[in-house]
């Protein structure tokens, strides 16, 4: 067949007439045709769905329906005829197509002989006129307006290599606009209905090639890996290059780039053929008109709601358009060398493609998605919550007609597949905490504002106080010099008019003297006394006086000086009172705010642990009801799936608030109330320190912030059995990873958990205690060590529980740290008899290695085996019995992987086979 290039980069050769645009909208196809061979299913009541605003898919309080909750719609699938090329003109001139087309009753026709036909329906026939508008607005248009409106969305095209698969999808119609492929016209629907202020579109351009996911738009990143989520099993690749589209124009020479790089070969039925299936995705960020929500606490209390902000609502929607490289039959193709690998691997992925849709539609309980990264990238778009159109393409040459018949079952079986559409719609927390945080700032400011201004009245009112005081002692003073100036002037009065009198009388005195002199003279010239004493006395009352008003004023003088003195320290005092007082009362109102801060963070935080630990305790009376796990599959008694916790197990939808109060409230604080007071916190912290540690991603974050410690700790300090149980299932989870095992033992952990097991009686304690020693005894680094510590007379101490899930840890344990002596004997590391023999623990070995339950017996035979390939203990296993045992497994056991290492142990010991030559025993 002759080329046709001229698909992927120009317009085909034989003119394409334009033709009117139908309605765009794909209408369901007839559901009843008893004599057509195929007919496509009925189709769902969500297949109708088209534009719808957002109000109308939200759910509200009047009863309209969940967001959430998912609608049904099949894949819909249309089909397109490529013209006949130059070729095809010439080669097939005298024969007729292979196909007919009723594009008025959705119909296909396809020929397999002159006389006999069988007839297919599709939800639209396309005919080799229709235009590329015309194939858009019936293939692509209505899954681009769900991706609008929040669903995810793929439009896929299915063919054989050179039917145009490329040019339906990827043309850029750079020379001829009516030409654009369904990329670029997507793309300009989706930029037109977005607001560049509040949404965004980003795409990514990937190819599939020989099953390795390449980087159209960054060459150098030719090995992406797929993520998929544990919780919700969507598909991403974090390695991929993400760009923001902020126009058409970028947009478009994003794609130029992208095909640039993709791969293409020259074979006979295509001069340029796509090597590689490219995969564009587009990913739409749109946010919805906010609206009233309630905002409480983790566990619903309504007691503290808000509803001071609208949450703007974000949804989060993707289309992925895929160009699937052509199937190809080698003989018509003419690959070899390189190209042959090529076609090998193209086929291989259609292949898988095919049977992943044929278990979908025949509704089997497996579908094989992991066979391919292909349908591990499709897996959301068959079966999953997109909204799916494929566009199969085929060619009219008789040549290739069963080609053509493949693609079209192909197109049929997909047709029955159902999916159940969902949006992803989030609240926008990022809006919401970036207009509290400016909140914040103001409120801040308006705090320091007011601070200031109680500041500057506080010093204005001291102002004032002060200016007050020194008015009061100014007029104090001046009172006091007042009331001393006139003490001091009544003073010198009375003073005065003292001396006048003693003057007066002394006058006098001396005048009655000079008259009792002249008649003593006359009489008796000697003066008595008596006429002396009475002016004496009046002189010495009036000094005594005179003294005592000067002790009196020195006396009052002291009293002044020590009330001013009393009045500057009081002052003094009063000041330094008054402002120790101020320090103390905003030292005061501080403490009361952080107080009623904590105590609320701290009701918050308890209401919190109470709902997960409720949460928790559901997941344990689950497991405990449903066993420990699954069974191993295989040789590697490490085992780490049969050691899942209980909260792994529980399924993704237990640990979302979990992770929630992960992000919200901080590790730190969650680590922090395992120190509580309050035993009851302290148990629900322990319980969500575990939940956290059942998640890989979370277990080193737990060891960097103090986890692993506070663990320990609580084994060594709690007398609690709860603590116990849940922290050494904690132990256990973080034991999986090497780094983890190492830290424990460096930190006495497993002295820790020797201690906590032969104190327990509890079977779920044990079985988490011995689950931990297990993981531990997989190190071959820590072998010495662990036995040192007692890790394996604490495992046989365990044995004396007799449950089974204890036991069955116990044989894990054992046969792990078996393995590990094998592999350290094999490597010239070790030497002598095994330390599990020197321990004592072949007797138990031996004597449960024919046990009834399946996890106990595989882990014993697995031990069995790596004690018996090195010679040193043959003896000490031949004289405990273990030899009998070996041959069982040899001959017996259900695994043939583990039959196979047992005999060729038994036939490669040169101990053992004497011992059976000895016991005339043919082996």
């Amino acid at each position: 067949m002759a080329s046709n290039g001229s698909y992927r980069n120009g317009a085909p050769k034989s003119s394409l007439k334009p033709q009117s645009s139908f309605n765009s909208s794909l209408r369901s196809a007839p559901s009843s045709s008893s004599s057509f061979k195929s007919k496509p299913p009925t189709l769902s009541s969500s297949s109708s769905l088209r534009r719808s605003t957002p109000a109308s898919l939200a759910s509200s309080a009047s009863g309209t329906r969940d967001l959430h909750s998912g609608v049904t719609g099949r894949v819909r699938v249309a089909v397109r005829l490529r013209p006949r090329n130059g070729e095809e003109l010439v080669a097939d001139a005298d024969f007729s197509d292979c196909v007919e087309l009723q594009p008025e009753l959705k119909r296909l026709k396809l020929c397999k002989n002159n006389w006999d036909t069988d007839t297919y329906e599709f939800d639209e026939v396309l005919t080799e006129f229709s235009s590329q508008k015309r194939v858009y607005e019936v293939v692509a248009k209505p899954v681009v307006e769900s991706v609008l409106d929040g669903y995810n969305g793929t439009v896929m095209a299915y063919g054989q290599t050179g039917t145009g698969k490329t040019y339906t999808l990827g043309r850029l119609g750079d020379e001829d606009t009516a030409a654009r492929g369904i990329m670029v016209r997507a793309m300009e629907d989706i930029m037109a209905d977005l607001n560049p202020e509040t949404d965004s579109v980003s795409v990514s351009y990937l190819q599939l090639y020989m099953e390795t996911i390449q980087d159209l738009l960054d060459p150098s990143n030719d090995s992406i890996t797929i993520v998929e989520d544990p919780k919700t099993g969507d598909v991403s690749l974090p390695g991929a290059c993400l760009v923001e589209i902020r126009d058409q124009r970028s947009f478009v020479e994003l794609l130029r780039v992208g095909e640039a790089h993709r791969f293409v070969a020259n074979t006979k039925l295509n001069t340029e053929s796509s090597r590689s299936h490219a995969i564009l995705m587009v990913h739409v960020r749109r946010s919805v008109k906010g609206r009233d929500s309630l905002i409480s606490s983790q566990n619903g209390d309504v007691s503290r709601m808000i509803k001071n902000h609208k949450l703007a609502t974000v949804r989060k929607s993707k289309l992925v358009v895929v160009d699937l490289a052509g199937s190809e039959r080698i003989d018509k193709s003419g690959s070899d060398g390189h190209t042959l690998e090529e076609a090998k691997s193209i086929n291989l992925s259609l292949s898988a493609l095919g049977k992943c849709i044929n278990a979908l539609a025949e509704n089997s309980p497996h579908i094989p998605v992991r066979d391919s990264k292909l349908t591990r990238l499709l897996r959301d778009s068959f079966g999953g919550s997109a909204r799916t159109s494929l566009i199969i393409t085929i060619g009219p040459s008789p040549r290739h007609r069963g080609e053509t018949a493949s693609t079209i079952l192909f197109g049929q079986r997909a047709m029955k597949v159902e999916n159940m559409l969902k949006i992803k719609e989030e609240f926008d927390y990022k809006s919401l905490s970036r207009k509290l945080d400016i909140q914040l700032d103001k409120l801040m400011a308006e705090s320091e504002r007011q601070q200031k201004a109680f500041l500057d009245r506080i010093e204005q009112i001291s102002k004032e106080a002060q200016e007050r005081i020194s008015d009061a002692e100014e007029k104090y003073a001046d009172a006091l010099e007042k009331e001393r100036v006139k003490y001091e002037k009544e003073y010198m009065e009375a003073i005065e008019k003292l001396e006048e009198k003693w003057l007066i009388n002394q006058e006098r005195q001396d005048s009655v003297a000079t008259t009792s002199g002249r008649r003593d003279d006359t009489s008796n010239k000697t003066p008595t006394r008596e006429t002396q004493v009475p002016g004496v006395g009046e002189v010495a009352e009036l000094k005594e006086l005179l003294q005592n008003e000067m002790l009196l004023k020195q006396a009052a003088e002291e009293e002044v000086k020590n009330l001013r003195s009393q009045l500057a320290l009081s002052k003094r005092s009063e000041a330094t009172a008054n402002a120790e007082l101020l320090k103390l009362q905003n030292a005061l109102e501080d403490e009361v705010h952080e107080r009623q801060k904590l105590e609320r963070e701290i009701e918050i935080l308890q209401s919190q642990l109470l709902q997960l630990s409720f949460e928790a305790d559901e997941t344990r009376r689950k497991l405990d009801r449903g066993g420990l796990g699954p069974d191993l599959d295989d040789l590697d008694p490490q085992g780490s799936h049969d050691m899942l916790p209980q909260m792994r197990d529980a399924g993704n939808g237990d640990k979302t608030s979990i992770a929630k109060l992960f992000e919200q409230v901080g590790l730190q604080k969650i680590l922090s109330l395992l120190e509580a007071e309050d035993a009851d916190v302290r148990i629900h912290a322990v319980k969500v320190v575990a939940n956290l540690a059942a998640e890989e991603t979370n277990q080193e974050k737990i060891v960097e912030a103090g986890g692993l410690t506070s663990l320990l700790m609580l084994l060594r300090s709690s007398d609690d059995e709860t603590i116990h149980r849940v922290a050494a299932g904690a132990i256990a989870n973080l034991a999986m990873n090497e780094t983890n095992q190492e830290l424990i033992m460096a930190q006495g952990g497993i002295s820790l958990l020797s201690m906590t097991a032969a104190n327990a009686e509890d079977p779920q304690t044990l079985r988490m205690v011995a689950g931990a020693i297990a993981n531990l005894c997989g190190n071959d680094k820590l072998q010495i060590k662990l036995r040192g510590e007692g890790g394996i007379k604490a495992l046989l101490g365990m044995v004396r529980c007799g449950h089974p899930d204890v036991l069955a840890q116990v044989a894990r344990g054992i046969a792990n740290f078996a393995k590990c002596e094998s592999k350290a004997s094999s490597q010239g590391s070790k030497s002598g008899r095994s330390l599990l023999i020197e321990d004592g623990a072949l007797t138990w070995i031996v004597q449960n290695a024919n046990n009834e339950a399946s996890p106990i017996r595989r882990h014993i035979e697995l031990a069995l085996c790596h004690l018996a390939q090195h010679e040193v203990n043959a003896k000490d296993m031949i004289s405990g019995g273990a030899l009998w045992e070996l041959v069982r497994i040899s001959q017996d056991c259900s695994r043939e992987d583990i039959r196979t290492l047992a005999h060729r142990t038994l036939t490669s010991s040169p101990s053992f086979l004497a011992e059976l030559r000895r016991l005339r025993i043919d082996y």
